[in-house]
């Protein structure tokens, strides 16, 4: 029998090699248009980022040690173009010299996989537009961002690879806008709520995400420089296009195979309706293992498994697929993973099920292990029949196992109840005692008994709790305008409350609101609701009357940029981050907007370079964070963190000896949106001047950086000129002629650089260029100037590395309240800076460390 198989990545190698050992005596023949086979398709991303480091190491198998291990023959660089299933033959064509061949076979499997969807707007073509397809791709992509030092890309396409795609260029430094046609991230993957909580703790990340935005085209000329869509431009150094796959089927348009949208139709064998023809992989339609129905499992899963059933099935086994269920699961930050599988709420509406769904917020190991965090669940079943049908995990731990349980269920037929008493593994660092799975079933069981009585988060951003009075059920009162319960001293009806009020139960998580809820009920209260996920996962909001924002509240909302007008009890002077004081044009035009819809219209600079809208209401504060953010703008510059970079010219300025522009905006992205979350024990401001006359004061700043032109004095060519034009030029007066020869006294020139080429003999034309760095200064109630550094620095990567080695220094070791320069008096200046540049730092440990901040102005 010879067996000849096209494609040669996951299911063409997987069917392939499994023949073989099945029936060692046959022809099994791979022929593949690529020069590599059996790649990790999955990990590209992986490699873009930097956690694969090597190409080889994408590669499972190459030609070689593949035919040697399984004995099967492969072609690399032959493209199927044509198939006849009469005369029983497929035609390949080489595709380094075009010419054609036609191969014989007696079994054929079709495992052409799929390619990039590619959309017809112009400028895909340009140099910096990548695909993420193979692993020629991923390498393409990650040197032009190394070799160009791209600070900004689009990603157009919000699914999973797009999603991992955006995640790992951010690990590299890189600014990251994320656009999708689709009104939310992942469309038919997750539902609509769920996606949106990824959405904001993507956004709270620095990643900047449209939604419900087209792509019109990509601008440029040499290379890619951006973007175009139906809601504006978008600058860009780089653009990948993760919009989608299409099976690269169009060779088979008309062999008479049936075929769906591209995706070739095979049975639980993976037969297509043309004799000794099969077909496996991201080309193939499969069914859903829940409805039956066809679906599209593009997924490197779904093509070994349905490859290995292929070749036990011509083996003579009967091997039936039993059916896909969407199961996938992705990284999404280093904090943020999320799995599902089965029907989404929408799905399964549509395949007639009557869904009841719960969202709810569990710990995902026992809460005291270190490293614990939260699986935020939401779990689908039948109403009538309790059946299980899906599930959607998120979390910084093992969502995959949540997921796994899950696939096993719904695979038997499981109803919630069936897991009740499974005996799961449990040990704190794994687990709790009762596993967030059974919790969560648990939960479902009550709400769907009547015991839990709720509104889901759908429910809840639709409207159907406007009438209801919010309780507080937090152990602290956080919620503005809320009236908050102590849950431990409720021992009977609230007092003020009437029985039948409509209450809405709010708490962090849910359980606390699930506590109060069945106390309530037994005192006789009739109309309460608890609202799912709490506040971990919604964003509450209560109707603020004029004066009664708490001072906890107001503490809370400076910190993201919002300072109270004092004149008012609810209006706030909203701080907009720029780029050290340079914004676009759209920036400009979004702000003014925003001034416009959400404030009085107006907007003043401050001395830090940012942008202040004037007079927001209160009720309008997340409304108008929310705008900005979809023009890629955040506000903050407040508390005790990192503050924004000022900067002043550089290379505008005649005096400028560095681009100060270019640097403080890779520090803007590296050390204020990289560190926006990480409390330090005060503020930390940062300013660059490109040189020593001091425009920005960076010296007054608990880290300044000055440009610097270190004149290099070569006194051979010194003629003892009656007037020397250095000495004569030099604006603080060190240079001087000493016995007939110049001299610069090293310990009192600034480094300005103004003598350069003043000397018509050339005794100062070589100079160091280079970065001066002063730590501890600070203005304000108490001035102090910054201690320089005894290096100069010639790059900038010097600096960044000192940056962030000052940045953790104070984290760990700094005292609540203290500023930098406090901290540098406390231990001792030299003491500082051999931490700062020649110890080492286990930037780990600082990170971990908790940390309470102390800004007070």
């Amino acid at each position: 029998m010879k067996v000849v198989v096209i494609g040669g990545v996951a299911a063409g190698t997987k069917a392939a090699a499994k023949l073989k050992r099945e029936q060692p005596d046959a022809e099994v023949v791979i022929y593949t248009k690529g020069q590599d086979i059996s790649y990790a398709g999955c990990g590209l991303p992986y490699y873009l980022g930097g956690d694969i480091p090597t190409r080889e190491d994408l590669i499972v198998n190459t030609p070689q040690k593949y035919a040697g291990l399984t004995r099967v023959q492969v072609h690399t660089g032959q493209e199927a173009v044509a198939l006849d299933a009469a005369a029983k033959t497929v035609t390949l064509r080489a595709v380094d010299t075009g010419a054609d061949h036609t191969e014989n076979y007696d079994k054929l499997i079709l495992a052409v996989g799929a390619e990039p969807f590619v959309p017809g707007v112009p400028g895909t073509d340009l140099p910096g537009v990548f695909k993420m397809r193979t692993p020629d791709d991923a390498i393409a992509a990650r040197d032009y961002v190394d070799k160009n030092a791209c600070r900004r890309a689009v990603v157009v396409g919000g699914g999973f690879i797009g999603l991992e795609v955006a995640e790992n260029l951010m690990a590299k430094g890189v600014s990251v806008t994320v656009v999708d046609m689709a009104n939310q991230l992942m469309p038919n993957i997750f539902d609509p709520e769920m996606a949106g909580y990824v959405k904001r703790k993507l956004q709270e990340a620095g990643m900047r995400i449209m939604t419900g935005t087209a792509l019109q085209g990509i601008t440029g000329t040499d290379k890619a420089t951006g973007i175009t869509t139906d809601a504006g431009p978008i600058p860009a150094d780089m653009v990948v296009l993760a919009i989608g796959i299409r099976p690269a089927t169009a060779f088979l348009a008309h062999s008479g195979l049936d075929m769906f949208k591209g995706t070739i139709k095979v049975d639980d064998k993976q037969q297509t309706n043309l004799p000794d023809v099969y077909a496996v992989g991201d080309c193939a339609m499969v069914h859903n293992a829940l409805t039956g129905a066809p679906q599209w499992s593009a997924m490197g899963s779904t093509a070994n498994i349905t490859g290995r059933c292929l070749a036990r099935n011509l083996a003579g086994h009967e091997s039936l697929y039993g059916g896909c269920l969407g199961t996938g699961v992705v990284r999404l930050l280093e904090t943020l993973n999320a799995g599902r599988t089965g029907l989404t709420e929408a799905q399964a509406k549509d395949a007639g099920f009557d869904p009841v769904t719960v969202i709810c917020v569990t710990d995902d190991k026992a809460h005291y292990y270190p490293g614990a965090d939260s699986f935020v669940t939401k779990l689908i079943a039948d109403k009538a029949t309790h059946k299980l049908l899906g599930i959607q995990v998120l979390g910084a731990g093992a969502v995959d196992k949540m997921v796994d349980i899950a696939v096993t269920g719904i695979s038997l037929g499981a109803t919630l109840e069936s897991f009740n008493t499974l005996d799961f593994a449990y040990a704190p660092p794994f687990s709790t005692a009762i596993h967030p799975f059974v919790q969560a079933c648990y939960i479902l069981e009550n709400k769907l008994s009547g015991a839990f009585e709720t509104f889901t988060p759908a429910e809840y951003a639709a409207g159907a709790a406007a009438d209801y009075q919010v309780i507080d059920v937090q152990p602290e009162a956080k919620i503005p305008g809320a009236r908050w319960a102590n849950l431990s001293q409720v021992t009977g009806p609230i007092e003020g409350l009437d029985k039948d009020a409509k209450l809405l139960l709010v708490c962090a998580k849910g359980k606390r609101g699930y506590f109060l809820q069945n106390r309530l009920k037994s005192f006789g209260y009739t109309n309460t609701r608890v609202l799912e996920g709490g506040a971990y996962f919604n964003k509450v909001k209560v109707p603020v009357t004029k004066g009664t924002l708490t001072p906890e509240e107001i503490k809370r909302v400076k910190g993201l940029g919002c300072l109270q007008d004092k004149r008012y009890p609810d209006v706030f002077n909203v701080r907009v981050i720029t780029r050290n004081g340079k914004i676009t044009a759209a920036e400009q035009r979004a702000i003014t907007e925003a001034a416009e819809k959400f404030g009085s219209g107006e907007v003043t600079m401050t001395t830090r370079l940012t942008l202040e809208i004037q007079a927001v209401p209160y009720a309008n504060l997340e409304d108008l964070m929310e705008y900005l953010q979809q023009a890629g703008l955040r506000t903050g510059g407040t508390g005790s963190l990192v503050r924004p970079v000022v900067s002043c010219k550089g290379t505008t300025c005649q005096y400028g000896l560095l681009d100060s522009f270019g640097l403080s905006e890779k520090l803007h992205e590296r050390f204020y949106i990289g560190y926006h979350n990480v409390t330090l024990p005060h503020k930390f401001k940062i300013a660059v001047g490109g040189c020593p006359n001091n425009c920005v004061k960076p010296d007054l700043n608990d880290l300044g950086i000055v440009g610097q032109r270190v004149p290099m004095i070569d006194p051979a060519k010194c003629r003892n000129c009656k007037i020397c034009q250095v000495e004569k030029n030099c604006p603080i007066h060190v240079a001087k002629l000493e016995n007939g020869v110049l001299h610069i006294d090293p310990d009192a020139c600034n480094h300005c650089g103004r003598c350069k080429g003043k000397c018509p003999f050339g005794v100062t034309e070589e100079f160091m260029d280079g970065y001066k760095i002063y730590i501890g200064g600070r203005w304000g109630k108490k001035v102090a100037h910054g201690h320089p550094l005894d290096k100069i620095f010639t790059s900038e990567e010097e600096v960044l590395d000192v940056v962030e080695r000052a940045i953790l220094f104070f984290r760990n070791e700094g005292i609540t309240g203290e500023r930098f320069a406090d901290t540098i008096d406390r231990l001792g200046f030299d003491y500082v800076q051999n931490k700062l540049l020649t110890e080492p730092m286990d930037k780990e440990a600082a990170l971990k460390k908790t940390v309470v901040g102390g800004a007070t102005c």
